[in-house]
């Protein structure tokens, strides 16, 4: 009886001892699967953050290349400019100086008139004289783009005309019609630079 019951208390040993050497192999792969998914979890971590510092040091790079641009577009664009405003002022002087050369000769032609006056009594050759510089300097404008407004028998036009007074029409078909013009208007290039002075029939 004896034997048996000791036989039994050491199979009953044996098969506690085998139980807890197979719950310390289950706890020791718990414990492998455990580090095992924790390293992975480190090396994913790790990884998204090497990737995270790769994509951040690309649009570092990619800022630092815009801003590089930026810079060299706004230096041309303000080289640019500067270049654009100097040709323009350049033209400006430059035709300016054109049409004070183009005048020269016309100065010259009433300084002879003048000397002519004091000179003769000839006053059919000085009025024909004057004409003529009056006429030269007529396609001189001309040339230049400044043309004179029409006012003759012309109908009022805010545009270009500017009534300084109104008068009894002679005609009723002379309503609204310029009678008379007190001073000359003038167009440079279809642009009003002076508004023709008029008399408006009413």
């Amino acid at each position: 009886m004896d034997n048996k019951m000791k036989k039994e208390k050491k199979n009953h040993t044996e098969s506690n001892a085998v139980q807890i050497e197979k719950d310390i192999q289950k706890v020791a792969e718990q414990q492998d699967v455990q580090n095992g998914e924790a390293a992975i979890e480190e090396v994913s971590e790790e990884k998204e953050q090497q990737e995270q510092e790769l994509r951040i040091a690309e649009l570092t790079e990619k800022c630092a290349e815009l801003t590089d641009k930026n810079l060299r577009l706004m230096a041309e664009f303000d080289n640019y400019r500067k270049r654009t405003l100097k040709e323009k002022s350049d033209l400006i002087k430059s035709a300016g100086e054109s049409i004070f050369i183009d005048m020269l000769p016309l100065i010259d032609d009433f300084e002879r008139a003048k000397a002519a006056l004091e000179s003769t009594n000839d006053l059919a050759a000085v009025k024909e004289g004057i004409d003529l510089i009056y006429n030269k300097f007529i396609t001189f404008l001309n040339q230049k783009g400044v043309k004179a407004i029409e006012t003759e028998n012309a109908d009022f036009n805010v545009e270009f005309h500017e009534a300084i007074t109104t008068y009894p029409a002679p005609t009723e078909e002379q309503k609204g019609k310029i009678i008379d013009c007190v001073t000359k208007g003038y167009t440079l290039n279809d642009k009003v630079i002076r508004f023709s002075k008029v008399v408006v029939g009413e």
